[in-house]
This record gives C-alpha cells, structure tokens and sequence, in this order.
C-alpha cells in the first residue's frame, strides 16, 4: 500500500457529529478500517440523541474527540478538528453513510501529482456505484448545480461539484486559513479563500449514497441562501 508511512500521520480525518446515532458506529468502523495512517477526529456538535453515548463506548474507534454541549455548525466543528490536525493532508468526513470511506485512496492519490487541495465529485461519471450521482432530494442536486456554476464563475475554478463534504487540504494550508461561518455556508468560504490563494482545485470521482430528509438528511432551502450570500460575502 503506496500511502502507508509509519513515521508520520498522513491523513487527518474530520468528522463533524450532530445527531447521527443511526449510522454513526458503522460510519467510523468503515473509516478505522482504511490501510492508510491517520488520525480520526470526531466532533460531537451538541448531539441531543445517544450519539456521545456511542462515542464513549468505541473509543478505540476513534483517536481524539472533541464535544459541546449545544450546536455550534458542521463549520465550527470543522474548525475545531483542524486546528488539532496533525496528519499532512485534512479531510472531512460526514457522520451519516452517504460517502464511501474507500474513496480517500482515489483522494490521495492526486497529491502525488502535486495536487494540494482536491475535492470529491458526486457529478462526475467514474464511481463505483450503479448511481455515483445519489439519489439526492430534486432541490439538493438543482441547488448545487446554481451554486457551482456561480461559484466556478466568482473563484475561476472549473469545479462539478462545489459543495461536495470530500474536501482533503493540505493541512498547512487549510491551517492558514481565517475560516469564520459556523454552518454549512464555510463550504463556499473555504472555496472561496482556496481560489483567492491561486490554488486550482483538482476534483475526482467519488461513490454517493444520498438519503432524504426523512432518512436524517440535514441540508434545507435557507443553507442555499446562506452559500449564496458566503459566495458573494468573500468574494467582494
């Protein structure tokens, strides 16, 4: 296995948790079983369900955790995880089983081409599903859609799939980075200060099981509004 080092943490694995009981312990044996070396960081955004009752019982799960009792955002929490982040590369990791834990290979795998910030695409054909687009609610998919083209269009990238959770860092950058919005909006931001460093983003293909919102799926019609207005806010 190409990605193995023993000396030193590879990959720094992020995962934000906010009331995923249901997929939460399956979600971080998949990711404990990954033949690469790395370091897990779960972050227990204020769960009100027995999420923190399941991390305190498979702590060998996990390599570090951080928890609060009342929510914060999934980009609170992300910046949490990174400012402890020890591996070269960062990665974020939803808690729910939508992303396949498999694809941090086809990830990393990028960096050997010099590329330092790559992103997961649900839109491009190559995944190793029959449906590598999901089955994501109409709205979710026409949304991300708008929001990438207008972003493409503000931040000079040529991306799918802006708003994807597969985003690996090299953490010396995404460290040097002033991220600030605590929800969902911090996926434009961090889009937005990458491009205005110069960095092309590098995008792969990546499996994608989409749930709905009666399966716990937490992206609404307002989280649009607010990676618009992110997308304009630190872009002008």
């Amino acid at each position: 296995m190409p990605y193995q080092n023993k000396n030193k943490i590879l990959l720094s694995v992020l995962i934000p948790i906010y009331n995923e009981e249901k997929t939460l312990k399956k979600l971080l044996k998949r990711v404990k079983s990954i033949k690469i070396t790395k370091e897990i960081i779960v972050i227990n955004d204020g769960s009100i369900d027995n999420s923190l009752e399941i991390l305190n019982k498979n702590k060998e799960l996990f390599d570090f955790i951080i928890t609060y009792s009342k929510n914060r955002g999934k980009g609170f929490a992300c910046r949490q995880g990174i400012s402890i982040a020890k591996g070269e590369y960062t990665l974020i990791q939803d808690a729910d089983l939508e992303y396949n834990p498999d694809n941090y290979i086809d990830l990393l795998k990028e960096t050997s081409y010099g590329h330092q910030v790559i992103y997961g695409s649900r839109v491009l054909n190559g995944g190793k599903t029959n449906n590598p687009g999901g089955l994501r609610p109409y709205f979710s998919k026409f949304a991300n859609f708008i929001l990438t083209k207008i972003s493409n269009l503000l931040n000079d990238q040529n991306l799918t799939d802006a708003h994807t959770c597969y985003k690996l860092f090299k953490t010396k950058i995404i460290k040097n980075i002033e991220l600030r919005e605590n929800g969902f909006a911090f996926c434009p931001e961090i889009t937005a200060k990458i491009s205005k460093l110069g960095i092309k983003i590098k995008e792969v293909p990546i499996d994608y099981n989409g749930r709905d919102y009666k399966e716990g799926k937490k992206i609404k019609f307002y989280h649009a509004i607010e990676a618009l207005i992110s997308l304009i806010r630190y872009n002008f």
